[in-house]
């Protein structure tokens, strides 16, 4: 992990995304850290909207909270168990 002011930042940006892209570049203000750089080449665009965006991720989380699955042994009894016929199924 790179360390480097804001102020040697401003003179060296492009070194400094040149950096990003293989390992996290902090970004400190009067020596403390104020930011953080992270290489995003070769991803789309869209990706990089949902992976920042603290909404979604919120949402990811609620749903992964909620108990939306049945067990195995639950889906196994219902494909096995035998299915009503319907009066317009003959066969």
């Amino acid at each position: 992990m790179k360390t480097i002011g804001v102020r040697e930042l401003q003179k060296q940006l492009k070194d400094c995304v040149d950096t990003a892209q293989t390992e996290q570049v902090i970004i400190t203000r009067h020596g403390k850290p104020a930011a953080v750089c992270i290489g995003v080449e070769g991803y789309d665009w869209e990706d990089l909207l949902w992976m920042t965006d603290k909404a979604f991720w919120r949402m990811i989380g609620e749903r992964r909270r909620r108990p939306a699955t049945i067990s195995q042994e639950a889906l196994e009894a219902e494909l096995l168990s035998p299915q009503p016929r319907s009066k317009g199924n003959k066969s």
